[in-house]
């Protein structure tokens, strides 16, 4: 029996590390994008370098990324950081299909028309081509079609400026302003950035855009610093959605959502790439199982889709807290919608340990997603399976059966026995 053909729309991060994943378990897979249409540059840290690393990105990073000092003026603070790193998206993406197609992925450029479902997908591009596949990954990120009861933040876009400056060292800055915040910065060749977060609505219109940018960077003195008085004048503008947005439904019969297809949020929740990633790299092990145990869909689908949401919720969370450092703005139309977007849940709920249960859920094992016991905590509602290679249940179950600690850590080493005290005591047990 043939393996079947797998489809993958977007070339950008998730839609590459699903690909790579696929691959990695013996599927033939083919990957559809299009060409970025704009320079776009992004600010990452090491923990996202190495995020990037672990899903198989690092030929990509080697070429794109790029160390800069960054400083921060927010709630009257002003920070200087160590650095991060500004990632060249265009160069990046170059990137990523060469390692896509060092693993053996089938790359085909073209602009996506229309996708149908006839028994199989058939996707139409521009030139006239129709391709087939029996499974489809959608990852064309916020360009993806709309799905149905999506949970949308409030409404938010993001103004982009470039231009062409002296050279200089490479440095980033971020500020919050009366009606947003914005990010910059400048590359070693001199090419600068700024963007501006706001409200979608009462912009000015598209022509007026540019002018509109030019007078916040001239009332910024940060801006001035960074770029020098060139900043002062108006440039390109490319505007884009980052409103937060999570899809209805990110997974169903022979398709499946990953990245900003399935959840896109708001830009200060953290960086775009790495939030991309964290529903792209359990993708590949859901569509193994669908494909290769279909008696575990509900099981794959039920997985796929909780974290998905869990993980939405919790960078809507970290943003929402974010806008809420930003005390001298409260009143601030845009500022105060996103500080108290999505709920009022602590981004991390306090210990309890009469919470704590031992309850089936899905999990990832050998390449498939199975069902196992683990531990559920306040803070961990989808539950804790392994700590290090150790199995919770066990552990939990023993110590609610009135064993004391001594008695129910007994068989294992001293190492482990020291960690799962530690991990017992922040789950309030005394």
């Amino acid at each position: 029996m043939p393996e079947p053909r797998i489809l993958v729309l977007g070339a950008g991060p998730a839609g590459t590390a699903t690909a790579l994943g696929l691959r990695r378990l013996g599927y033939p897979v083919t990957v559809v994008s299009d060409w970025r249409r704009f320079a776009a540059l992004e600010g990452v840290s090491q923990r996202v370098l190495e995020g990037l690393r672990n899903a198989g990105l690092g030929g990509a990073l080697a070429e794109a990324a790029m160390p800069a000092t960054r400083e921060v003026r927010w709630n009257g603070q002003h920070l200087q950081l160590n650095q991060e790193f500004l990632l060249d998206r265009q160069c990046f993406d170059r990137a990523l299909r060469r390692d896509l197609e060092r693993a053996g992925v089938t790359v085909i450029e073209g602009r996506i028309r229309d996708v149908m479902h006839k028994g199989v997908h058939c996707v139409g591009l521009d030139d006239g081509q129709v391709l087939q596949a029996e499974f489809l990954v959608e990852a064309r990120g916020r360009q993806a079609p709309l799905a149905a009861d999506r949970l949308r933040g409030p409404e938010t876009v993001s103004l982009l400026n470039l231009w062409q400056g002296e050279p200089g060292a490479p440095a980033s800055a971020v500020e919050s302003l009366d009606e947003g915040w914005a990010w910059m910065a400048r590359r070693a060749d001199g090419r600068c950035y700024w963007q501006i977060t706001l409200d979608a609505v009462g912009l000015p219109g598209k022509a007026a855009l540019p002018e509109y940018c030019a007078e916040r960077r001239r009332g910024s003195a940060l801006a001035a610093e960074l770029f020098g008085v060139q900043a002062f004048e108006p440039v390109q503008v490319h505007a884009r959605s980052s409103t937060a947005i999570l899809a209805g439904d990110c997974v169903g019969d022979g398709w499946i959502r990953v990245g900003d297809a399935a959840m896109a949020v708001d830009p200060l929740s953290g960086n775009g790439i790495f939030q991309s990633l964290s529903s792209a790299l359990q993708a590949p092990v859901v569509i193994n199982t669908l494909l290769r145990r279909p008696e575990r869909a509900a099981l794959a689908r039920q997985f796929h889709q909780q974290r998905v949401e869990q993980l939405f919720m919790r960078f809507a969370r970290i943003g929402r807290d974010f806008y809420g450092q930003e005390q001298r703005r409260v009143g601030q139309p845009f500022w105060a919608r996103r500080q108290v977007w999505p709920d009022a849940q602590p981004l991390h709920l306090a210990a309890d340990w009469q919470a704590v249960r031992v309850a089936r859920r899905p999990v990832l094992r050998e390449g498939l997603v199975d069902e196992a016991e683990v531990v559920v905590t306040a803070d961990q509602p989808l539950g804790v399976w392994h700590l290090q290679g150790v199995e919770l249940a066990p552990v939990v179950r023993a110590l609610q059966a009135g064993q004391s600690v001594d008695e129910a850590l007994r068989s294992h080493p001293q190492v482990q026995q020291a960690m799962l005290r530690r991990w017992l005591a922040e789950q309030g047990y005394c």
